[in-house]
C-alpha cells in the first residue's frame, strides 16, 4: 500500500539574537541555512529568529521582534517565547526544531502540539535547561529526537546517563560540498575569536618564528574580539578582521595552511572542516569534536606554540607532504550537506504524525493481540476474528507477531497473586516490543495491558500506531452492552482508533473525541469453506446462542430475549426440523461440532442478542452465510444496503420469519441459488483481506474504499 503524501510544516527556532544574515551568520545559522536550501520540506520549513536587520540567509526566515530594553518588562528568553508560542500555535507545525535552547523547548513543550527535536550545537552541560542529569533525562523522555553536531557533543549529553545508544538521538554533523581547485598562495590562515581559549596566543607565538625563517610566506588572520589583549606585530602578518562567511572560505581556498590552534574544546570545529574542504592543509589541537572534521587533518595532543611551529615547519619544507594533504582533503570531504540534509529528512519523515509516516512503504510489522482459546482447547478457532484479522493481514503481504495475554496468563500463572502475574505479562509486552517494534498494534477483548504499559510502548516508539477492536453489541438499552461499554472505555479513549461491529452512529453519544470505525465480521476461505447447497442437509434451519462461551456449558440463571423469540417461532413451524442450541436443554456446541451441525442444516437464522440495529450482527452471520446456507435476516437490521433478496432472506417480524422458513423449506432449487449467492456476495464485499485492508488504511489515516 502506498500511503498519499502529506504536506508538513515545520518550524526551526533559533537562539534569539543569533544573526541570520548574509554578513554576520554564525555556525548555527549557517548550519540551518545550508541544510534548509537542500531539504525536501524547504518549501514549508519556516524558520524564526530574532536578529538585527540585514540581507536574510533564506526566504522563509521570520524575525520575532523583541521589546526595547528599557521597555522590557520580562527577560528576553521569556518574551522571545512567548512571542513564539502565540506564532506556532497559529500556524500548526507538525515538527519544531529548537536549536541550543533547552530552556526554550521545555517552555514551548505543552504549550505546542507538535513533534519536537532538539539540536545540540555547544556542551550540553554548559547550557541552561541540560546542566542536570534529571534536566536530560526529562529532554530524552519528552520528546521525539536530539541531534548532535558531534561524537563528543553526544558523549556529554549522556554524561551519568546510561543508554548512548537510544534510538532518539543521531549525530549531524556540520557539512560542506566539494570546492573548486585554486591556486595556492604561500597563506598561513586563522579563522575565528582572536583570544586564548580560540589558542590565537599560541598560534601568535608559532607564527613569528615561522615568518623570521620563511620570509616568503604570509601569516593571514580573520575574526575580531572584543575584549582584544593578543596582536601579532609583524611585516608578513595581515589582519583582515571580521568577514562574511563566503569571503573567509574564498581566503581558504587560497591558502596552502590552515590552524586550528583551541585550548577551548570546540563542539565541532566547523572552521577546520571548511579549511580541509577549501583544500588547506590543517593543523588542530585535539580538543573536543576537532578530531571528528576530517581523516586528513593534523591534530595535536596537548597543544602548545612549539608543537604548532613544527607541524607548519613540516609542511613549509616538504611540499609533496603538503600537496598530499591538501588534495586529499579537498576530494574526500568527510561530511556532505547533501549526504547529511537526506539524514536530516529521513529523520524528519521517522517522527511524522504516526498514522502519516512512511510514505513508500509497503509492508507492516503488525502485532496483534487477541485471546487464542488454548485455555478452552481452541473450541473458538472457526468464529476467532483475531485470526482471520492475522491471516488478512498476511495475505496483504504485512508480516504478523500473534499475542495471547489470557493464555500468558494462565501458562505463567503466579503462586502469589494475579497482580503479580498480570505485572509479569506488562514486562513481557514491552520486552516483545522491544525486540520486534512494531508500526501498528491491533488488539481486541482485552483488560489485561496496563494504561502504563500502552504510555511506554507509546514512548518507546513514537511512530507506533494503536488500534483497538471489538465484536460485542454496544446499543443502548441492552444490559450486556452497558458491561460491554464499561470494559472498553480505557482503552478507547488512549488509542488511537478503534473498530467495532457496532455502528458508530449507535453509541457516538457514550464516548467523547474518540475515532471509531465500523467493520464487518469478515470472512475466511481457510474458515468458512463449506458450500452447504451443494450437500444433502437432514435438517431445516440451524441456530446456536454463544451463551456459556466462556465456561463451556450452559450456566443457570440467564435470561435473553432471543430465547423467547426462539419458543415462539418453534411453536409457529411445527413440521419444520430445526437444530437450535444453546438455551433450554440443548447444550451450546463448539469447534468441530459447530460445523458438523452447520452442514446439517439447509437454512440459518441470523438473530442477535437486543433488539436489530444497524448493521450490527453477531460472529454467526459469518459462519452460516460464508458455509452456504440461506440466511434470514431481520430487515431493521438494515444490511439490506449491502445485500438484496436475491443474496439473503429479509423478514419484517417473527409471522414473516415463520411463513418465509416453510416456502424455502419446499423450494431447494430457488434456497440453494440464493445461498451460493448470499455467500459469493459476502466473500466479494467482506473477505479477510479486505478488513484487514480496511483496518490498515484506517490505522494510517488513509480513506478506506470498504464502505
Amino acid at each position: 500500500m502506498i500511503l498519499k503524501k502529506k504536506i508538513y510544516k515545520i518550524a526551526t527556532i533559533l537562539p534569539y539574537k543569533e544573526s541570520y544574515t548574509f554578513d554576520y551568520a554564525s555556525a548555527v545559522s549557517l548550519w540551518v541555512s545550508e541544510y534548509f536550501k537542500k531539504s525536501k520540506f524547504r518549501n514549508n520549513n519556516y524558520i524564526y529568529g530574532n536578529t538585527k536587520p540585514g540581507k536574510y540567509l533564506t526566504k522563509n526566515y521570520i524575525n520575532i521582534p523583541l521589546s526595547n530594553l528599557k521597555f522590557r518588562f520580562k527577560s528576553t528568553s521569556s518574551e522571545y517565547t512567548e512571542k513564539l508560542i502565540k506564532e506556532l500555535n497559529k500556524k500548526k507545525f507538525e515538527i519544531i526544531e529548537v536549536h541550543n535552547r533547552p530552556l526554550v523547548l521545555f517552555k514551548l513543550l505543552g504549550k505546542i502540539k507538535s513533534k519536537f527535536i532538539m539540536y545540540y550545537h555547544n556542551d550540553p552541560l554548559s547550557m541552561s535547561g541540560s546542566k542536570t542529569i534529571s534536566e536530560r533525562k526529562e529532554i530524552l523522555n519528552k520528546i521525539d529526537k536530539i541531534i548532535f553536531i558531534s561524537e563528543w557533543v553526544k558523549k556529554r549529553f549522556f554524561k551519568g546517563l546510561e543508554d548512548l545508544s537510544t534510538n532518539k538521538t543521531e549525530i549531524i554533523y556540520h557539512s560542506v560540498e566539494p570546492r573548486n581547485k585554486i591556486k595556492k598562495f604561500n597563506y598561513i590562515t586563522f579563522v575565528g575569536k582572536l583570544n586564548y581559549a580560540k589558542g590565537y596566543d599560541l598560534y601568535k607565538d608559532a607564527l613569528i618564528k615561522i615568518l623570521d625563517k620563511y620570509p616568503d610566506w604570509m601569516g593571514l588572520s580573520i575574526g575580531d574580539e572584543s575584549r582584544r589583549k593578543i596582536y601579532i606585530k609583524h611585516k608578513q602578518h595581515k589582519e583582515l578582521g571580521f568577514l562574511n562567511h563566503q569571503k573567509t572560505l574564498a581566503i581558504l581556498d587560497k591558502s596552502n595552511i590552515a590552524v586550528v590552534p583551541s585550548r577551548w574544546e570546540e563542539p565541532f570545529g566547523r572552521v577546520a572542516m571548511e579549511a580541509t574542504s577549501c583544500g588547506c592543509a590543517t593543523i588542530t589541537s585535539n580538543t573536543g569534536g576537532l578530531s571528528e572534521t576530517s581523516n586528513y587533518s593534523i591534530n595535536i595532543d596537548k597543544i602548545n606554540s612549539q608543537k604548532i611551529y613544527e607541524k607548519i615547519k613540516s609542511l613549509i619544507e616538504n611540499k609533496i607532504k603538503r600537496t598530499k594533504i591538501q588534495n586529499l582533503s579537498r576530494k574526500n570531504i568527510k561530511h556532505s550537506i547533501s549526504k547529511n540534509t537526506k539524514l536530516i529528512d529521513l529523520m524528519r519523515e521517522s517522527i511524522f504524525p504516526k498514522y502519516q509516516l512512511n510514505i513508500s512503504r509497503k509492508k507492516l510489522k503488525i502485532i496483534n493481540l487477541f485471546n487464542q482459546g488454548q485455555k478452552s482447547n481452541y473450541r473458538l478457532f472457526n468464529i476467532s476474528l483475531g485470526k482471520k484479522f492475522t491471516n488478512g493481514f498476511i495475505r496483504n503481504n504485512h508480516d504478523v507477531l500473534e499475542i495471547s495475554d489470557r493464555d500468558f496468563l494462565k501458562n505463567n500463572r503466579s503462586l502469589l497473586s494475579f497482580d503479580s502475574n498480570k505485572k509479569q505479562f506488562q514486562k513481557h509486552l514491552i520486552e516483545v516490543f522491544k525486540n520486534y517494534n512494531p508500526d501498528l498494534f491491533f488488539f481486541g477483548h482485552t483488560n489485561n495491558i496496563e494504561l502504563s504499559t500502552i504510555d511506554e510502548l507509546r514512548s518507546n516508539n513514537k511512530n507506533l500506531i494503536i488500534s483497538h477492536w471489538n465484536e460485542d453489541p454496544l446499543m443502548t438499552g441492552l444490559k450486556f452492552s452497558k458491561k460491554n461499554i464499561d470494559n472498553i472505555r480505557p482503552y478507547v479513549e488512549i488509542v488511537d482508533h478503534n473498530f467495532t461491529t457496532t455502528h458508530s452512529s449507535v453509541f457516538k453519544n457514550k464516548f467523547k473525541n474518540c475515532k471509531f470505525n465500523f467493520f464487518f465480521v469478515p470472512v475466511d476461505k481457510n474458515i468458512e469453506c463449506f458450500d452447504v447447497y451443494n450437500l444433502s442437509a437432514k435438517n431445516d434451519i440451524f441456530y446456536a446462542m454463544s451463551h456459556g462461551v466462556n465456561r463451556g456449558v450452559l450456566k443457570g440463571g440467564f435470561e435473553d430475549n432471543r430465547i423467547k423469540f426462539l419458543e415462539k417461532l418453534i411453536k409457529k413451524i411445527p413440521n419444520i426440523k430445526y437444530d437450535f442450541r444453546g438455551f433450554g436443554d440443548k447444550q451450546p456446541i463448539w469447534g468441530n461440532d459447530f460445523n458438523s451441525a452447520i452442514i446439517n442444516c439447509k437454512m440459518g437464522l441470523n438473530l442477535s442478542r437486543g433488539a436489530p440495529t444497524k448493521y450490527y450482527s453477531s460472529n454467526r452471520i459469518a459462519s452460516i452465510l460464508g458455509n452456504g446456507l440461506l440466511t434470514f435476516i431481520d430487515k431493521k437490521t438494515q444490511l439490506d444496503d449491502f445485500f438484496s433478496n436475491k443474496e439473503v432472506i429479509f423478514y419484517n417480524n417473527i409471522d414473516d420469519l415463520a411463513s418465509k422458513i416453510k416456502y424455502y423449506s419446499k423450494n431447494d432449487t430457488l434456497r440453494k441459488k440464493i445461498a451460493k449467492s448470499g455467500q459469493n456476495k459476502y466473500f466479494k464485499l467482506f473477505n479477510e483481506s479486505k478488513i484487514a485492508k480496511h483496518i490498515v488504511d484506517i490505522s494510517l489515516g488513509n480513506k478506506s474504499n470498504l464502505f
